[in-house]
């Protein structure tokens, strides 16, 4: 089959490798589609990131059909449309045409949407869902989230919208991504620029001059240094990037605030399959109940390695606006 690779100077490339073939509790999907993450590009670039390859195949989430089944794999039947997230799982990652991954992470692809549509919703999905559930929120709750129109900030801000959570407030960039979060059901006065003079000072004036109870930092570096300052004492700063910065972590250790970590890797280390599958159920179907929308995506190209080159470049650039790439198959 075809994929792209890392070879053993850990640069990408085109190859031709055997198609994988499904264990016993295994299924084999032909993949359609999948999505590209920001650990892709830093696993090839940043040692932490590397020790978490498992393959020379990057990519973590797909959408495809099933082809081929294990002899113990009875959930799903040839030519069942799914999905999944199959970063760490011990199978070959989805930059190639086919991955034999466990069936017990495998979900139905949501019905009415498409397996572009599907194939981001894995990693940034898994991640807004964690997140909004390990903070178990009181209606009276203020919350920040930074980043919101990225992937996961997205999905942070239609679970906060679906629960009907009316105390958040967002940073965008840019009069486009302000639209998007005005059509997932904020308010203008919940939207702040961060690029605008005075952001501090902004953001608390959005919250009736408060300080936050939780800060969900989509962002980091600078941004985390924001959301330390506007914080309460003991507050609950939400870190999905593992980039706080020196200063940032001094002001959360001296106003005493909860760090939450956010990662959905320490789920596969103990094999904590249902928490990938049942999530992915979970938010199948809030969209098949239209409670949230599908996530907006921009096809980058076909399965090739120019495809992921320029995938990697704009991730890296920040160049995404607000749009999950995409891999077609």
């Amino acid at each position: 089959m075809k994929a792209i690779i890392l070879d053993e100077n850990f640069q990408l490339k085109e190859a031709e490798i055997e198609k994988p073939t499904p264990k016993s509790h295994e299924v084999l999907i032909r993949i359609k589609a999948s999505g590209f993450n920001p650990i892709d590009y830093q696993m090839i670039e940043n040692e932490l990131e590397r020790k978490l390859l498992k393959s020379p195949i990057l990519g973590r989430e797909m959408s495809g059909i099933v082809v081929e089944k294990g002899a113990d794999a009875h959930q799903f039947n040839i030519g069942d449309e799914v999905f999944c997230g199959s970063g760490s799982m011990g199978s070959n990652g989805s930059y190639a045409e086919y991955i034999a991954v466990p069936e017990a992470i495998v979900a139905f692809k949501p019905k009415d949407i498409s397996f572009e549509q599907a194939a981001a919703i894995p990693s940034a999905g898994l991640t807004g869902l964690q997140t909004v559930n390990r903070l178990k929120l009181d209606e009276n709750d203020t919350i920040l989230v930074t980043g919101a129109t990225g992937g996961v900030g997205s999905f942070v801000i239609k679970f906060l919208v679906a629960n009907q959570f009316k105390k958040v407030t967002a940073t965008v960039g840019s009069e486009e991504n302000r639209q998007i979060l005005l059509g997932l059901g904020l308010k203008n006065h919940q939207i702040i620029n961060y690029k605008d003079e005075n952001l501090a000072t902004n953001l608390l004036k959005a919250n009736d001059g408060q300080l936050f109870d939780f800060g969900i930092d989509l962002v980091g570096n600078y941004m985390s240094e924001i959301t330390a300052d506007v914080l309460k004492i003991n507050g609950t700063y939400v870190d999905v990037t593992a980039l706080i910065s020196k200063d940032a972590h001094e002001t959360l250790f001296n106003k005493g605030t909860v760090i939450m970590n956010i990662s959905n890797y320490s789920y596969s280390m103990n094999k904590d399959y249902q928490y990938y599958k049942g999530n992915l159920e979970k938010i199948s179907t809030l969209i098949e109940n239209g409670k949230i929308s599908a996530p907006n995506y921009k096809t980058v190209g076909d399965l090739s390695l120019d495809t992921v080159l320029k995938a990697h470049s704009l991730l890296k650039n920040n160049q995404t606006q607000g749009h999950k790439l995409i891999m077609k198959h």
